[in-house]
C-alpha cells in the first residue's frame, strides 16, 4: 500500500531540491569564473580525486554527471556538444543519440520563441526561464539556466535543465487543497449561519409551548396539589423541574451559538469590578449557601466586558452550586500577585498576559475529567443532585478562546477545585 506524502514532507523535499540546485549552480559558476584552483571529487570507491585547472574540462563533466539536474553544452549553432545522463532521461532519448542534435529539437513549437531569446541573450549574460522540454509524447516543465563556459574546445553555452514536474505537481496540489479549504470554510460559514438561525428559533419558538407547560403545571400543583395522590404529585413536580431545566438549556444554547459570531469588542477593563458586579448579582444565592467570596487585586486587561462577566458568573455560581453539604462555600478570586507573565497567543506572537485563579473548598472532581468538563453538555454529577445544563464551562472555554487565552482546572475529589484563566493583557488588533 503506497503512502502519500504530507504537505509538510512535500514542501521539505521541494526545499531540499531547491537548495541542491543553488549549491550546484554556485559551484559551476565558481568553476566557470576561475574562482577555484582545484576540486576534490569522491569516486565510486569512496576515495578522493584531485582535479586541477589543467583538467578543468574533465572536472566539470565529472561534476555535471553527478548532478540531479540535466546539463548540456551548446556551440554557437545550438548543437549539443555534451550532455549528462540526467538530460537524456528528462528528454526520454538514449544518451548516445543526444550528442550532435540541435537543442531546439527538444523544444515544442509553442516555446520556440522563448528559447531563441534565451539562447541569444545567454551568450551575453547569465539568464534563466521556465520552458517545456519534449519527452516522447509528453511535455516536461523545466527551468533552463544558461551561461557561457570556456572549455577546451572553445567558448560554449552551458545549459542547466531543472525538472519542475514535482514542483508543479506540488503547487497544483497545494492550489487544489487551498480551493477545497475555501469551499469548506464557505460551507462551514453557511452551516454556522444555519445553526445560529436554529438557535434563534429554539430560543423564541420553542420557549412559548415550554412556558405554557411550566405555567399550567405550576397552576395545577397550586390549585389541586393537596388533592393529588402522592405519585401524581411526584410526577407533576418532575414535569415542572424538567420544564425549568429545558428553559435553562435553551437559553444556554442560544448564548453558546452567539459566541460564533465575529462581534468582539475589546476594551481595557478592570477585572476586579467585573467580579464585584457578579458577586452583587449572586447575592441571594450567596446568602442561601452562606458563601464567602474573597476578591484579590485583579489587573485591568483588554476584554469583552459582557463575555468576561459571563465567564466569572459561571465559575462563581459553579463553586457555590458544587459545595459540600453543611460546609459554607469559600471562594478565592486572585491574580498571580497581579504580575505579568509571558504568554504565547494562537497566532504565535509572544504577548504579556495575566493569570487569574478561582479556587473553592467544594466537592471537587477527579482530575481524569479535567478536560472533559469543558465539553458541551458534559456533567460529572446527576441532574437530580445539582441543577444546570452542563453548558456553562463550555461557554466559558469558548469565550476565553475568543480572547486568545486558555482556561484549565486542577482538582481532587473532596478537596475543592481551582480554575486558572490566562489572558493576554492586550488583544492583537491585526
Amino acid at each position: 500500500m503506497s503512502m502519500q506524502k504530507t504537505y509538510k514532507e512535500l514542501l521539505a523535499e521541494n526545499e531540499r531540491l531547491r537548495l541542491q540546485l543553488e549549491e550546484a549552480t554556485e559551484t559551476i559558476h565558481a568553476i566557470r569564473t576561475g574562482q577555484v584552483d582545484a576540486l576534490v571529487v569522491n569516486d565510486q570507491d569512496g576515495r578522493h580525486q584531485l582535479y586541477t585547472l589543467k583538467t578543468a574540462d574533465q572536472t566539470y563533466r565529472v561534476f555535471i554527471e553527478k548532478m540531479n539536474e540535466g546539463a548540456v553544452t551548446l556551440n554557437e549553432e545550438g548543437i549539443i556538444l555534451y550532455c549528462n545522463s540526467m538530460f537524456a532521461s528528462i528528454a526520454g532519448v538514449p544518451l548516445s543519440k543526444v550528442i550532435g542534435l540541435p537543442f531546439a529539437s527538444f523544444i515544442p513549437d509553442g516555446f520556440r520563441e522563448i528559447y531563441n531569446d534565451l539562447f541569444s541573450s545567454g551568450w551575453l549574460e547569465d539568464n534563466k526561464t521556465e520552458i517545456s522540454i519534449k519527452s516522447g509524447d509528453r511535455l516536461v516543465p523545466c527551468q533552463l539556466s544558461v551561461t557561457t563556459l570556456d572549455l577546451d574546445e572553445g567558448v560554449s553555452l552551458s545549459v542547466i535543465i531543472t525538472d519542475l514536474t514535482f514542483q508543479k505537481e506540488t503547487q497544483t496540489l497545494l492550489k487544489l487543497n487551498n480551493q477545497r479549504l475555501e469551499q469548506a470554510n464557505a460551507e462551514l460559514e453557511k452551516s454556522n449561519h444555519d445553526l445560529q438561525q436554529f438557535a434563534s428559533v429554539a430560543s423564541h419558538d420553542l420557549q412559548e409551548p415550554l412556558r405554557k407547560i411550566s405555567i399550567f403545571s405550576t397552576m395545577l400543583r397550586s390549585r389541586h396539589g393537596d388533592e393529588l395522590p402522592a405519585d401524581s404529585a411526584m410526577y407533576l413536580n418532575k414535569i415542572i423541574a424538567s420544564s425549568n431545566r429545558m428553559k435553562t438549556m435553551i437559553i444556554d444554547i442560544l448564548s453558546y451559538s452567539k459566541l460564533s459570531t465575529h462581534t468582539d469588542h475589546f476594551a481595557l477593563t478592570d477585572l476586579t469590578e467585573i467580579v464585584k458586579d457578579v458577586v452583587d448579582d449572586c447575592e441571594i444565592m450567596i446568602q442561601e449557601k452562606n458563601a464567602t467570596v474573597i476578591i484579590g487585586d485583579l489587573p485591568a486587561a483588554e476584554v469583552n466586558r459582557g463575555q468576561m462577566r459571563q465567564v466569572f458568573q459561571n465559575l462563581i455560581s459553579n463553586s457555590i452550586k458544587f459545595s459540600k453539604v453543611d460546609v459554607p462555600p469559600v471562594i478565592h478570586v486572585t491574580s498571580q500577585d497581579a504580575s505579568v507573565t509571558d504568554h504565547v497567543s494562537k497566532n504565535g506572537n509572544s504577548q504579556e498576559a495575566i493569570s487569574i485563579q478561582f479556587s473553592d473548598n467544594g466537592i471537587g472532581f477527579n482530575e481524569l475529567y479535567r478536560d472533559k468538563i469543558f465539553s458541551l453538555f458534559e456533567r460529572l454529577n446527576t441532574k437530580d443532585q445539582y441543577e444546570g445544563s452542563g453548558i456553562g464551562l463550555a461557554i466559558s472555554k469558548k469565550i476565553i478562546g475568543k480572547h486568545n487565552g486558555t482556561i484549565s482546572a486542577i482538582s481532587r475529589e473532596g478537596e475543592g477545585s481551582c480554575f486558572i484563566i490566562r489572558l493576554p493583557l492586550h488583544q492583537n488588533k491585526s
